[in-house]
């Protein structure tokens, strides 16, 4: 993660003062030791993926099945 990042020019640090958090909640929450959406979709979209493809644990996909019509 802080290699994508590093590579984009940005850090953890970055991350954390364009959403007011700590960089400690941010590494933390990309360790796994927290869970934020807002923080997850900010590391995402720094380095050009969608959350679920970084964390696939934390976004489990629910399959729905439709009645046949």
């Amino acid at each position: 993660m802080r290699t994508a990042l590093k590579k984009r020019g940005l850090s953890m640090t970055d991350i954390a003062r364009s959403l007011a958090v700590t960089p400690t909640t941010v590494c933390m929450v990309s360790r796994g030791a927290g869970r934020s959406r807002r923080i997850e979709q900010a590391i995402g979209d720094a380095i050009g993926f969608r959350p679920a493809e970084i964390w696939p644990d934390r976004y489990q996909t629910v399959e729905v099945s439709m009645p046949p019509t």
